[in-house]
């Protein structure tokens, strides 16, 4: 009974609250399936990879709200996004070019990115930080025109750059010391790479989605300079495709 009393008394402070400040959800969608990538960056050679991706929608709090939610024609001007990448483990056995160097493991890169928005077109800028693999920092600024052939398609294209700090480009294309096959490379930071995407999503109903994605790259700088690149390609074509399902997390 001591402890029922107060839980009673904490449902009717809650019930007693303006809606406005008991209306707290946040909106956001996870995308699941595969992908066709670089085997590692600067490969020549091509897998298959999973393909997961995540995607906010709206933040809503004490009768304020960020973002137009999932599935929705986006409001123009400034917004938040989240930004995820995936990036798959390097291992020297799997690829006799790469004999001496150090295996990677797989990565994951979280982080967050700033969009302006109108209508028919949006320029967005995104960081994330490393976890496993590398620990370095990277991102991408990006532009697209959105088409809205019907209610249920939208697709955008534009041109990307991706950049990444000394930490991340040492670690994918410098070499410590001489190996059999590659001199000692030191790789710095900074801009990397320069490309385009073409991104498609139909909508299946308000929570489940198709979504595909075809992109180029041409690595840029220390990452073409480097030797590990030079025996592969610095064109880098990736390609996706996955279903997303939306949620809307009250709290």
């Amino acid at each position: 009974m001591r402890f029922a009393l107060p839980f009673l008394a904490c449902l009717s402070v809650a019930a007693a609250l303006p809606a406005g400040a008991q209306e707290r959800s946040f909106n956001f969608a996870l995308r699941g399936g595969l992908g066709v990538a670089p085997e590692y960056p600067g490969s020549s050679s091509y897998h298959a990879t999973p393909d997961l991706g995540f995607t906010f929608g709206a933040l809503e709090w004490g009768g304020r709200k960020i973002g137009a939610g999932i599935g929705n024609a986006p409001k123009t001007g400034f917004g938040l996004t989240g930004s995820f990448r995936y990036l798959g483990e390097r291992d020297a056995s799997d690829h006799p070019e790469l004999a001496g160097l150090e295996d990677i493991d797989a990565a994951v890169e979280l982080g967050f990115g700033v969009v302006y928005r109108e209508v028919n077109w949006q320029v967005f800028g995104k960081v994330r930080r490393g976890f496993g693999g590398h620990e370095g920092v990277t991102g991408d600024i990006g532009a697209d025109v959105i088409f809205r052939p019907d209610e249920r398609w939208t697709i955008t294209a534009g041109p990307r750059f991706s950049l990444g700090n000394d930490r991340f480009a040492d670690t994918y294309f410098g070499v410590d010391t001489r190996t059999p096959t590659f001199a000692a490379y030191e790789a710095e930071g900074g801009l990397l790479g320069a490309g385009v995407e073409i991104e498609a999503t139909y909508r299946l109903d308000e929570a489940w989605a198709l979504e595909g994605a075809v992109a180029y790259e041409h690595l840029l700088n220390d990452a073409a300079d480097s030797p590990i690149t030079q025996a592969g390609s610095e064109d880098q074509w990736t390609m996706r495709l996955g279903v997303s399902r939306a949620f809307n997390w009250r709290f």
